[in-house]
């Protein structure tokens, strides 16, 4: 039994993945850093558009037309680590300047990672459940973990399932003083060649509609397994049991979505990763288009999706090819900072007939 199906999709990135598709040119970062391309947002009030912090603002824009979708969700399951931080060092710099006097209330609003899953449920009068999970890495894998054990208990029910992180100037300066960035100027086809620690900032947001039913469904999620340590051997032996476990006899990965983010200090991590997929598996990487931010993999999910229904995939995120030409199990593999590993496996939904 799959942990849930999904049934549609929508993603701001910094490429073009939003409204009319195309991923196949691949847009640079600029100043070390890749930002998102920002829609007209029509679906938002201006008024309210105007007082939203950039984290709430794209999520919103990705969310809302999803959430406009028959039938209603019955809840919203968000994953982020950073969103909100920008207000949240304004808001604690104006208590400083002004002594804890006039202080701006739309900061303070807005300076939790909540306030995106909270802003959609008023939007969208949605009154279900409501939860904001923020663990780092791990965020957007617990949201979808959470999603699973509420359709276990709710079979019947759909859900709007999403993650947002954008590039704090605050968080983005002190990445920097820890070595997460790289310091160097560098162009995207260049990164995984560059051998230096560091990678590029990113941010994005994902969101998806899911639920139990099969029927019209792109994709599904049929597991997720997250590894909290440093030791990369047993981080290895986890993803070996993981794919034992969940391949049936005769299946294999057909692809396999890496997390390298050209990070020279964690290219071990996803040799390993590598490692215990067939040698005939296709290898593509993607956080060149992303860029490296705690929930990248529901950029990789998206992608996972995109690719399951036979898109025309770029040359720019090919490491290894395959000769396949339909995939049916993609493989997505994570590290963030060493430390959290999670892999989740997304297949194609089956031959179900169209309604």
């Amino acid at each position: 039994m799959p942990m849930f199906y999904i049934h549609q999709s929508s993603c701001i990135s910094p490429q073009q993945t939003f409204g009319d598709v195309d991923i196949q040119l691949l847009h640079s970062p600029k100043d070390q850093q890749l930002k998102i391309i920002e829609p007209s947002y029509t679906g938002i009030p201006p008024g309210v558009l105007r007082r939203m912090n950039k984290a709430v603002r794209m999520g919103m824009g990705a969310a809302l037309p999803l959430l406009h979708q028959q039938p209603a969700a019955n809840g919203i399951v968000i994953g982020t680590a950073n969103a909100g931080m920008e207000d949240c060092f304004y808001f604690l710099k104006q208590m400083v300047e002004y002594d804890e006097g006039l202080l701006t209330p739309g900061s303070f609003v807005q300076s939790t990672p909540n306030a995106l899953a909270a802003q959609l449920a008023m939007l969208s009068h949605n009154n279900g459940y409501n939860i904001t999970h923020v663990h780092l890495g791990l965020a957007f894998e617990n949201a979808m973990t959470d999603i699973g054990m509420l359709l276990n208990e709710n079979p019947a029910n759909q859900y709007l399932l999403g993650a947002v992180d954008d590039i704090s100037s605050y968080n983005y300066a002190l990445n920097v003083l820890a070595g997460w960035n790289k310091k160097e100027t560098a162009v995207a086809e260049e990164w995984f060649a560059a051998g230096s620690p560091g990678s590029i900032a990113g941010e994005g947001t994902a969101m998806f509609v899911v639920n139990r039913d099969p029927l019209n469904a792109v994709a599904k999620v049929r597991a997720i397994h997250t590894v909290h340590s440093t030791d990369i051997a047993l981080a290895q032996q986890q993803l070996k049991e993981f794919l034992n476990k969940q391949l049936i006899e005769r299946e294999k990965v057909d692809v396999l979505l890496s997390g390298e983010n050209g990070d020279e200090r964690f290219l071990k991590c996803y040799n390993a990763y590598e490692a215990e997929v067939p040698g005939d598996a296709a290898i593509f990487r993607f956080k060149q288009m992303c860029g490296e931010y705690p929930t990248a993999t529901a950029f990789a999910l998206w992608l996972a999706c995109y690719m399951l229904e036979q898109k025309p995939i770029p040359s720019h995120m090919l490491k290894r090819p395959s000769g396949e030409r339909e995939y049916k199990n993609i493989l997505i593999c994570n590290n963030h900072r060493g430390s959290q590993h999670s892999f989740i496996l997304v297949s194609a939904p089956g031959d179900l007939p169209v309604a």
